[in-house]
């Protein structure tokens, strides 16, 4: 079966850097440069017309930053949001960019080797067997790696500074992102806020008493802010 070429856009409007890039897309066979902008609002007519499956965001861009530009991107038809990798001269922005579900962050100047690396993760994320939809499942960024997690198997994340601990039957996993980043992507699935530090999976919980939710020996209480929208949910059984 040949391999799925991912269309690719570069935003940077320093012009040294953009010309870099873009020589590296072309080196990369499964890749394929659909264009290069020096600003966010003119690769978006591009982006509108769908296609593209990434997009190399500089963050210092005139105008709109690539961060916001980036979280406005939820906003298209879902098949024509691409995955983001961000670049940037300073690693100060790194956490923002795990806020917008960037699949990577590279800090300038950056090798062909980190290059590759990013796009590999990309090319990994685009892969995913049809017979097992993305949907069902969640990819945390683990050190320098993505790590696929079944969104089923999840009992509960916690918040911790600027990472999450996701618990599962088995194991824990700590992976940069905030709890509001979470929130958003498990939007629509079986998972509720409870407590300004954790989400739980309601399809997990092993037992509820007192407003307090239990998973084996951890006990999570639901917090005043949450309790209307968890009662609703369990009006049956509270």
């Amino acid at each position: 079966m040949m391999e799925q070429v991912l269309n690719c856009l570069v935003i940077d409007d320093d012009p040294d850097v953009n010309a870099y890039v873009c020589e590296m897309v072309d080196q990369i066979p499964f890749l394929h440069l659909a264009g290069s902008y020096d600003n966010a609002p003119g690769a978006l007519n591009r982006l509108e017309a769908g296609g593209i499956g990434l997009l190399v965001l500089d963050i210092n861009l005139p105008g709109i930053d690539g961060v916001t530009f980036a979280s406005t991107l939820k906003d298209l038809p879902r098949e024509y949001i691409p995955r983001v990798i961000l670049i940037s001269g300073s690693r100060d922005y790194a956490v923002d960019g795990y806020k917008v579900d960037a699949v990577d962050y590279l800090v300038k100047p950056f090798s062909y080797e980190d290059f590759y690396r990013a796009v590999a993760k990309v090319r990994t994320l685009a892969n995913v067997p049809k017979t097992s939809p993305a949907d069902e499942y969640l990819f945390l960024k683990v050190e320098h790696d993505l790590i696929r997690v079944n969104i089923r198997e999840i009992c509960y994340i916690e918040s911790f500074k600027d990472y999450v601990k996701v618990f599962t039957g088995d194991q824990t996993i700590i992976a940069l992102s905030t709890l509001k980043a979470m929130e958003e992507r498990l939007s629509g699935k079986r998972f509720m806020r409870v407590h300004r530090s954790f989400i739980v999976n309601i399809d997990k919980i092993e037992q509820i008493q007192h407003l307090t939710i239990r998973f084996g020996k951890t006990i999570i209480p639901v917090t005043e802010q949450y309790r209307e929208a968890f009662k609703a949910e369990f009006r049956e059984w509270l």
